[in-house]
């Protein structure tokens, strides 16, 4: 266990910090926040993904097992969730909100942060293709239960043009030919995407630290403990579960569960204001599920290592 905090959640939870009260010290501003988000989404990350699927190989880092494991059970689960949530969440506006921030991970920053420090470059080329299929659907179920619940409304063309013009999803389907077929990459290239690749997650944690938003929750109480059960413990729960039953051990699990139980993704406040849901509920969620998944996961990864799992 100590191992695992020290050198796989201690860096995660530095950078947090670091982001976060060097906004408050106003050494880091909104513009840079916002400027480096972009960098980090459009470019940096993106430049991660592929240099570690395109220098992988294929057989290893694509594996439709796991892939399938994390789009359907995230499916049973979203449904599940859903259920629960028309019956025991109110106000019903903020139903949408609750459901998205109870399953959607961030799993491109503080989710592939766990596995590059757990499993190394091999763990990483596998939590980006297994992240490449199940973002797809985030996004999917995410605009579905917003628009099912709350005002805002976004047409299934905008929602269509959006994933196929994600740069995750662009990166990640460009490096899978190159690793499938063993294609080198040009010395220039390789060496800029990996400078590129090292900015990526300092950045990225950086920037989500100074966004965490702290105050008074009590107005949310209820609706933010649904969502911090749900995606601190349950999905996780269910997900790991799921792939132990399956058959998947060692890494592949690890990955699972890693991923699976990272803090809610910054993307749903985004997608929760654009669609007229409540912001404040959607920021209060990241930052409680980010505080809370801490010790979550290292009590996870210890039980699981003891037993012979990971």
């Amino acid at each position: 266990m100590y191992g695992f905090i020290t050198n796989t959640l201690g860096p995660v939870l530095i950078l947090l910090m670091m982001g976060y009260f060097l906004y408050q010290r106003r050494m880091l501003n909104d513009a840079f926040i916002e400027a480096g988000s972009k960098l980090v989404f459009n470019l940096a990350l993106p430049a991660l993904l592929f240099l570690a699927i395109a220098q992988a190989d294929f057989s290893q880092a694509a594996n439709p097992r796991l892939i399938l494991l994390g789009v359907a059970c995230t499916f049973v689960y979203f449904l599940a969730l859903m259920a629960f949530s028309h019956m025991f969440v109110f106000p019903a506006s903020a139903r949408g909100v609750v459901v998205q921030g109870g399953f959607r991970a961030n799993m491109g920053i503080i989710g592939l942060a766990y596995c590059a420090n757990t499993y190394g470059s091999q763990g990483l080329a596998v939590a980006s293709v297994y992240l490449g299929g199940v973002t797809v659907l985030f996004n999917v179920l995410s605009v579905f239960v917003l628009n099912f619940y709350l005002e805002g409304q976004r047409s299934v063309s905008q929602h269509i043009r959006g994933i196929l013009t994600n740069p995750l999803i662009v990166a990640i389907a460009c490096s899978l030919p190159l690793s499938y077929f063993q294609v080198p990459l040009p010395a220039v290239v390789q060496s800029t995407g990996e400078y590129f690749a090292q900015l990526t997650l300092p950045l990225a944690l950086i920037c989500t630290g100074a966004t965490l938003e702290f105050r008074s929750f009590s107005g949310d109480s209820k609706n933010l403990l649904i969502t911090t059960v749900s995606k601190c413990l349950l999905y996780p729960a269910f997900l790991t579960g799921a792939g132990y039953l399956m058959g998947f051990r060692q890494m592949e699990l690890g990955i699972v569960m890693l991923l699976s139980i990272a803090p809610t993704a910054a993307a749903s406040y985004i997608m929760a204001r654009n669609l007229g849901g409540d912001p404040r509920l959607a920021a209060s969620i990241i930052a409680v599920t980010t505080l809370v998944s801490l010790p979550v996961t290292a009590v996870t990864f210890s039980v699981l290592t003891a037993l012979g799992l990971l």
